[in-house]
């Protein structure tokens, strides 16, 4: 899961398109139908739909060095332009968010970009996984993926390969979200990707091999009125299994929907129900840039076992308020299972704790 806000967006609709009523909603969102995916059509955009994402996280050693590492393209169909005929028009705007957490050296690094669709300046393919945003790029080709994201202090030039079948998340691929069933996202995984490639940090290069979790979601309406953000897991378990967890959240704290899956490293899926995830706090960082509190420890129980989801270093916050306008908290973390043993890494994304979030 992952944050677009309307502060930013709003401004960058008036300045690409400069024309009244750029953000007229296109009438109420309708429950999305089941449907199966079909694939290789589905790794591609579905300009469609309101919002979508491609997002891939994971770490990655050198040696005694360990880094977390985190991509996201986002794509966000604006309803009022899609009549205008002119190339100017912002039918389609690209985002795209980059960081690296840098374990030993406890910090995180973050970069972004925004702009609309075209001009060969920012793309998303409708046939196959293949996103540019000026000099950023994710690519697919069969079982391997790249992407190539230079930044001003560091860089991403990784390559990923499937190991493993595409994970459907929810039902057959369509997750819900709460507890309107318009609320819901087309919504597949693929975990347990073999990663290697390079990571530079302040002109210094690192050669790394590691694994990596890619989600791809693609929704017409994703949050509830009452949700006031989320809790999200998505984990690469040691033995080859794959967890994902989440939960809604409403202004009081309380989960206003939940879910995930768990797929062993050889099976099938099992989907969690409604009501069988549980996220509860252990420990709290507040953060001196939006001071908000964010607990970077966690118990979450769920029907494949209780964990511990733990933030490998405190402040991994992103400040997005230039494209999407969201600050949020991003970062590795790791899985120990009840007997005290980590039996996994992957990425905690937790939202709406600097602000109610909006999509």
């Amino acid at each position: 899961m992952h944050a677009l806000l309307p502060s930013a967006l709003r401004r960058h609709l008036l300045l690409a398109g400069g024309a009244a009523g750029l953000l007229s909603a296109a009438g109420s969102a309708l429950a999305l139908p089941a449907k199966p995916l079909q694939f290789p059509r589905d790794f591609g955009a579905h300009p469609d739909f309101r919002t979508e994402w491609w997002y891939i996280t994971g770490f990655a050693s050198a040696g005694t060095r360990t880094f977390g590492f985190q991509l996201t393209f986002f794509r966000s169909r604006v309803d009022g332009t899609q009549a205008m005929t002119s190339k100017f028009a912002a039918k389609q705007l690209i985002f795209a968010h980059a960081a690296i957490t840098d374990v030993r050296g406890n910090k995180l690094w973050h970069d972004q970009r925004i702009a609309r669709e075209g001009f060969d300046i920012a793309s998303a393919s409708m046939q196959a996984m293949a996103l540019k945003l000026r000099d950023w790029t994710l690519q697919s080709q069969g079982t391997t993926h790249t992407a190539r994201l230079p930044a001003a202090d560091f860089a991403l030039n990784l390559q990923f390969t499937d190991t493993q079948p595409v994970l459907l998340q929810g039902q057959q691929g369509l997750s819900r979200k709460g507890p309107d069933d318009k609320q819901a996202s087309y919504y597949y995984s693929r975990p347990q990707l073999a990663t290697r490639g390079s990571l530079q940090l302040k002109g210094q290069t690192f050669e790394v091999s590691g694994k990596a979790w890619l989600d791809h979601e693609w929704s017409q309406e994703l949050l509830h009125p009452s949700a006031v953000g989320w809790d999200w897991i998505g984990m690469n378990l040691d033995d080859g299994s794959a967890l994902t967890a989440f939960r809604l959240r409403d202004k009081d704290g309380n989960a206003l929907w939940d879910g995930g899956s768990f797929r062993p490293a050889k099976g099938d899926v099992s989907p969690f129900s409604r009501g069988e995830v549980i996220f509860k706090p252990q420990r709290r960082w507040k953060s001196p840039l939006s001071q908000a509190s964010y607990p970077v420890e966690w118990t979450v129980r769920t029907p494949a076992g209780i964990y511990t989801v733990r933030a490998v270093i405190d402040n991994q916050e992103l400040d997005s308020r230039q494209s999407t306008g969201a600050i949020y908290w991003e970062g590795l973390s790791e899985l120990i299972d009840s007997n005290g043993k980590r039996v996994g890494r992957g990425y905690l994304e937790m939202t709406g704790y600097a602000a109610v979030l909006r999509l």
